[in-house]
């Protein structure tokens, strides 16, 4: 993890930029779409999250900031190969959050030495480092963590993202956390929540589940609901399980730990 300052941006930049050369163009996503592996939902979103494209994940209630993460960590690590994953955010974020725990992302079957994690002072540095990120065309994709209002991720901010991610290719994933969805350039606007997890054998806790809803598309009509469950063996999501007992996701917060944080 790296702790940033105005004189580490240089520092970010160059890291990026060998990201770029050593991670590979064959390790991006297929020319496209980024896809779930649901069969279902890709189809009902025109094939997966748009590639290069601004994608908003809003999680209003702050026990499903966990899941909202999770999610859009569990859609970017679903590339192959070994592209880097780079995730932005706030310290303020980290603190309320909690952090990365790289052996949580090992566990649903994710790299976590893919992952490059900076944690900003500020929401300015916060997008100085998200504007340089994006263009960085070798990545599996760029995520943009923030907690409450983000009064400088204006239309104008947003329209020079989305313009940079489009240019490079690099999907870039916004996390709204504790926030509430407002006009921006987004290609989709989701409001992601926990969903009840069903038991393994032994009462073990069952895969991560997710309640999704479309809020905007410019794609196509919004207003659609899937509940999707992750697969570890296949690192796919599909349809929840047909039995079993369920157990809240909120509690168990396998993606985070306030005690760890990935390297």
């Amino acid at each position: 993890m790296m702790r940033d300052s105005s004189s580490r941006l240089a520092g970010l930049r160059q890291r990026i930029a060998r990201l770029a050369t050593s991670g590979g163009f064959e390790s991006r996503p297929a020319e496209g779409w980024l896809a779930s592996g649901h069969a279902r939902f890709d189809a009902g979103i025109g094939g997966g999250l748009a590639t290069g494209r601004t994608h908003e994940f809003f999680a209003a209630d702050a026990l499903d900031a966990t899941s909202a993460a999770a999610f859009a960590a569990l859609m970017a690590l679903r590339t192959p190969g070994k592209a880097p994953l780079i995730w932005l955010r706030t310290s303020d974020a980290g603190k309320r959050a909690g952090h990365i725990y790289a052996p949580g992302i090992a566990e649903l079957g994710g790299d976590p030495d893919r992952l490059l994690l900076v944690e900003t002072a500020d929401p300015k540095m916060l997008l100085a480092c998200a504007n340089d990120a994006i263009r960085c065309a070798g990545s599996a994709a760029v995520i943009v963590e923030s907690w409450g209002k983000f009064p400088l991720l204006d239309l104008t901010a947003g329209r020079r993202l989305a313009l940079g991610a489009r240019d490079a290719g690099t999907t870039l994933l916004m996390l709204r956390l504790n926030a509430v969805p407002a006009p921006s350039v987004a290609e989709t606007r989701w409001n992601v929540a926990a969903a009840a997890s069903h038991a393994l054998e032994a009462n073990a806790p069952g895969a991560p589940a997710f309640d999704l809803e479309l809020l905007r598309w410019r794609g196509g009509p919004a207003g659609q609901r899937w509940r999707l469950d992750w697969n570890h063996d296949e690192k796919s999501f599909g349809d929840p399980a047909l039995s079993g007992a369920l157990l809240p996701l909120p509690a168990r917060r396998a993606m985070a730990s306030h005690g760890a944080a990935a390297a």
